[in-house]
């Protein structure tokens, strides 16, 4: 009964906003990572959600597309960061 009920939290998705991000600026999976200091293939994992993207990782990415943390995980639409 327990896992039944975390099951769809545990499940992980698609970050899309970081693949949109990375795309709009032109850049590759390469790229992206070498600026966050991740090889290619992490990165990827990130990327189509294979992987868990860890805290630190979210928040180099946020700093690079100068957007919120909130906004790469979809719990806003709003791009700025408060400060």
């Amino acid at each position: 009964m327990f896992y039944s009920i975390l099951a769809p939290v545990m499940q992980m998705k698609q970050y899309r906003r970081i693949r949109d991000l990375r795309e709009d600026r032109d850049l590759t999976q390469a790229q992206v990572g070498a600026a966050v200091n991740l090889p290619q293939r992490t990165y990827a994992y990130y990327e189509s959600g294979q992987r868990m993207i860890p805290p630190q990782v979210l928040c180099a990415l946020a700093d690079l597309y100068q957007v919120s943390v909130d906004y790469l995980l979809e719990r806003t639409d709003r791009r700025e960061v408060n400060r």
